[in-house]
């Protein structure tokens, strides 16, 4: 009876050899690939996070702007944007956490198996949103620094040093993009579903939000192709553009952190008091007699008056209107598209003479209304302001102005948005503070590239740096901000 015992465990012994332990290698723990929906789920967070937080060493249009001032370091209103990486960090968020991910996430609906037409239609509009959401990323990136990456991007095998594509072909082929996108959407099929922290997986609303990006886009180039600027709007409008304020595109943030606004992380959380509301901008404000002032901002405190810090110099926090508790809020929404902000582009396309634009007056009244009423401004003083400030259309220069400085009211807190609207119409007049680093005259109109990026592949860095007129400086100006 042993003999046969003792044969039976060598016989299992030696059946269970094997030279092959490639198996052992395997964790059976943990997940070897993610869903699609979690890699955008992620992507489209970081995009928000990125393009709404207020640390320093990532997002900064806010002091651009003049919105905001700084208190104990005022670095960033100077315009010293390398001793923090700003541009480099920027660069890396969109590209490596924002890019990167959307691709991952259609290349894994590459691998789902459908089962009839309707399964069919929900991965091509999932599909058709990455499409969308990569091309919002890509035009942040050429509105920050002009040439970047594109056609040889995120392609680390093929080209790990990509070259950089001339910005204003990147714009034309984004817009042709969004249009493939939109009308491959079908408005009568789920998608992302929750996973989607911006429209809930609406592809009726994404639609929206593709065509009124294309204006958005289009309208910039105004001043470059004015053909093909109207030609590209009059058929974002055609195919449908956003109708009110619900359209936002809005990230409803948690009420506790990690999934809290960003601005409450930064400021709240951590207990910083880093920033005050401009002079630049409360001044404005209080000589319009503005009611979105108590939205905005606080009394200075103390008083009953608002009062804003002198824009690029040091400043107490205890003397100065500060930061609305609305807006670090926890579960604030961070915005990167919103109605008003299109019907102030389609007042600006009309009054360039888009026809199908309609009257800049009607849009002009409508933005600043939707505004009032997305702070919850009561209709009677939004009528009232509009009575005492209207639209001006007597000459280009008049526009321009009444356009430009609504704008830049009502893109309160969307600091990136508000730069881009800047640029386009230059105005408000923005002014450049007494002492700024390097001694910059003028208020900065791109980001440089990153130091990284010079590094790593300086050879295209290089290249493209020697397209930008002016040169790679924070006070050159990229491909459709002509004047």
């Amino acid at each position: 009876m042993k003999k046969i015992v003792l044969l039976i465990s060598f016989l299992a012994l030696t059946v269970s050899c094997t030279d092959d332990i490639t198996g052992l290698n395997t964790d059976t723990k943990n997940p070897t690939s993610a869903k699609p929906e979690f890699l955008f789920t992620n992507a489209q967070k970081t995009l928000v996070d990125q393009m709404v937080n207020a640390s320093v060493n990532r997002n900064v249009f806010r002091m651009l702007v003049q919105h905001w001032a700084e208190t104990t370091y005022p670095d960033e209103s100077q315009y010293n944007l390398t001793t923090r990486p700003i541009p480099d960090t920027h660069f890396t968020t969109l590209y490596r956490d924002v890019l990167r991910d959307f691709k991952e996430s259609n290349l894994l609906l590459n691998k789902v198996v459908t089962a009839g037409a309707s399964e069919a239609a929900v991965v091509a509009n999932k599909r058709a949103i990455i499409e969308i959401m990569n091309a919002y990323t890509f035009s942040v990136l050429v509105d920050s620094f002009g040439n970047v990456p594109y056609s040889e991007a995120l392609d680390i095998e093929g080209h790990p040093l990509p070259k950089y594509d001339d910005a204003q072909t990147i714009y034309k082929d984004l817009i042709a993009r969004l249009a493939a996108a939109q009308a491959a959407l079908n408005t009568s099929e789920a998608s992302f579903g929750s996973a989607d922290l911006i429209y809930n997986g609406n592809a009726a609303k994404w639609k929206k939000f593709a065509n009124t990006l294309r204006l958005r886009l289009a309208i910039n180039m105004s001043d470059v192709d004015a053909a093909y600027a109207s030609a590209q709007a009059t058929a974002a409008i055609n195919a449908g553009i956003m109708t009110s304020n619900s359209d936002d595109a809005n990230l409803n943030y948690l009420g506790a952190q990690p999934n809290a606004n960003p601005l409450y992380a930064d400021i709240v959380a951590s207990g910083r008091k880093d920033f005050v509301i401009a002079d630049t901008f409360a001044n404005k404000l209080n000589a319009l007699n503005d009611p979105r002032r108590a939205k905005y901002f606080t009394f200075a405190p103390g008083t009953t008056v608002y009062k804003g810090g002198i824009y690029g110099s040091s400043n107490s926090y205890t003397n100065f209107s500060t930061i609305n508790n609305t807006i670090l809020a926890p579960a604030f929404p961070g915005t990167i598209l919103a109605y008003s902000e299109q019907e102030f582009l389609l007042a600006e396309a009309a009054a360039r003479g888009v026809a199908a634009a309609g009257v800049a007056a009607t849009h002009y009244n409508s933005a600043v209304t939707a505004s009032m009423d997305s702070w919850g401004v009561a209709t009677v003083d939004a009528t009232a302001y509009l009575v005492a400030n209207p639209y001006n259309g007597t000459s280009t220069a008049a526009w321009k102005k009444s356009i430009g400085e609504q704008a830049w009211i009502a893109l309160y807190n969307r600091g990136f948005e508000a730069w881009d609207s800047w640029r386009r119409l230059d105005y408000p007049v923005l002014v450049a503070p007494a002492t700024t680093y390097n001694d910059i005259k003028s208020v900065p109109t791109r980001l440089t590239y990153p130091a990284g990026e010079a590094t790593v592949n300086s050879t295209n860095v290089t290249a493209a740096a020697a397209t930008v007129t002016g040169g790679d400086k924070l006070t050159s100006k990229i491909f459709w901000d002509k004047f």
